[in-house]
């Protein structure tokens, strides 16, 4: 199975919005994290092993739970996945699923402002989240899962002092047990960034 780099993710979602317009099937908006976001704006050179769906706009623009991801569009994320030999789940909603997901506990305040959109055809927009809203990601996902992809993204993106602390308030809202908060102080203090470490 192939990891997606740039141009594998642009391949993917630009046989998605051929095939959704060849199925006539509805029109999709989906609001894209994780290491697809960073690798698509350039801000890190490296390979995912998938794209996260963090949300989905409505028609009106609006941000909605992508739990679940309507089946048109699985259908031909797997149709796509056999074309280009993806994992079969390389399009999923892990970061939004279920009841402790992040857009069920609640996304970054003007992250929708923050979006960069992407069209595929008529039948498929991506939204990439933006810089600082990768940040806040990062900063979650790095506590929440170990070091990794995620401490080295985040060194990539190089937050500012007010940027770090900023995603470090936000990932304490999604886990405010004492335990996420010590390990969340002793990430930031060894990425250099102790004095914010101190200020939480």
């Amino acid at each position: 199975m192939s990891e997606l780099d740039k141009a594998l993710v642009e391949r993917a979602f630009r046989l998605m919005g051929q095939r959704l317009q060849l199925e006539d099937a509805g029109t999709f908006h989906i609001v894209v994290c994780g290491g697809a976001s960073p690798i698509a704006a350039s801000l890190v050179s490296r390979t995912t092993r998938d794209v996260d769906v963090v949300a989905l706009l409505d028609a009106d623009g609006q941000l909605v739970s992508p739990d679940p991801l309507p089946e048109d569009l699985l259908d031909v994320a797997a149709t796509v996945a056999d074309d280009l030999a993806l994992p079969a789940n390389w399009l999923n909603n892990g970061p939004s699923r279920g009841i402790g997901g992040l857009f069920q506990m609640g996304l970054p305040e003007g992250l929708l402002a923050r979006l960069s959109r992407r069209d595929y055809g008529p039948k498929l927009s991506v939204h990439f989240v933006g810089r600082l809203d990768q940040i806040f990601f990062k900063v979650y996902a790095a506590v929440d899962q170990g070091p990794g992809r995620h401490v080295a993204d985040l060194t990539a993106l190089q937050p500012t002092d007010s940027e770090m602390e900023a995603a470090a308030r936000w990932a304490m809202t999604h886990d405010v047990s004492d335990g996420f908060r010590m390990v969340l102080k002793q990430m930031i203090s060894v990425l250099g960034y102790s004095h914010v470490a101190e200020a939480l």
